[in-house]
């Protein structure tokens, strides 16, 4: 997957992302002030900076205007008024998150970035299972399996977040998108289609009194 620097001076939020990137998969370095930041970002490669704008030292905003141009930023913060969301924006950053935030929130739009900057993941593999996020095409030992579009929504989600309990909740808003006005049950039928045709039975597992999980592990 792809590296990415974190440079959030508040030890437990870099601690939540630091946690939850490496769980799906994410190479990650941390950074607590903005000069570390800075220093960082010059002697290693990264696909990615999750930069929060208040940091000590150089501010986030001064951090991103030495940044490479074409480096891949979001900022995570609690400055959440418009004059610095445009600030943010129109410094180049590809995306502009406040504070708090939910993780999933994050990782998708982690993802987004990543794979707009063609720096995401393009295949995934898992037992025989291959899955090409270019063409929307699954294959099971090379042999190509038919899945709808909301069938690969679904999966797509469940890679993203893999290791990660997801609520019938959640993956109908990622999945499904946060208009869609169905039943929970609807994740339900699709999870069992999934593990059919994806012979998935033991690694899309069911979280009691949760929703399901895509363990990699």
């Amino acid at each position: 997957m792809a590296r990415i620097l974190i440079a959030e001076d508040e030890k437990p939020i870099n601690e939540l992302i630091r946690r939850n990137l490496t769980l799906v998969g994410h190479a990650v370095a941390q950074a607590y002030n903005g000069t570390a930041a800075v220093e960082l970002a010059e002697s290693e490669p990264f696909d990615l900076v999750l930069l929060d704008v208040m940091l000590p030292g150089l501010s986030g905003f001064e951090v991103k205007e030495r940044l490479r141009p074409d480096m891949p930023v979001i900022f995570v913060t609690a400055r959440g008024n418009l004059s610095d969301r445009l600030q943010g924006l129109g410094l180049g950053a590809d995306d502009y998150i406040v504070k708090p935030f939910e993780i999933l929130e994050l990782l998708a739009r982690v993802e987004a970035v990543l794979r707009r900057a063609n720096a995401g993941a393009k295949t995934f593999d898992l037992d025989g299972c291959h899955v090409d996020f270019g063409t929307y095409r699954v294959y099971i030992d090379g042999a190509e399996v038919f899945l709808t579009p909301q069938e690969f929504s679904l999966l797509d989600t469940l890679i993203c977040n893999r290791n990660l309990a997801l609520s019938r909740e959640q993956l109908l808003e990622q999945a499904w998108g946060f208009d869609y006005e169905g039943d929970t049950r609807t994740v339900d039928v699709h999870i069992q289609k999934l593990r059919k045709k994806l012979r998935m039975d033991t690694r899309i597992q069911t979280v009691y009194k949760v929703g399901y999980r895509l363990s990699t592990k």
